[in-house]
């Protein structure tokens, strides 16, 4: 599953207005995992890799010049 560079994670997730909390509450884990996710101390897995992921391309489509900005 696509995921973008660990600091454009981030870049996106608050071009959309959405805090870490909300990012974490839509995929089914804590703040602090999207947290670790966004500073590259943990990658997410299996299903929640999946969401993470769709989620994020979304904000990319959405966002395109943050998606591209690295």
């Amino acid at each position: 599953m696509w995921l973008p560079a660990t600091k454009v994670r981030g870049e996106l997730r608050r071009a959309a207005g959405l805090t870490q909390a909300q990012v974490a509450a839509a995929i089914g884990v804590g703040r602090v995992q999207v947290a670790r996710w966004e500073t590259g101390f943990a990658e997410p897995r299996g299903v929640r890799r999946r969401a993470y992921s769709h989620l994020l391309l979304g904000l990319a489509r959405q966002h395109p010049k943050v998606s591209t900005a690295t």
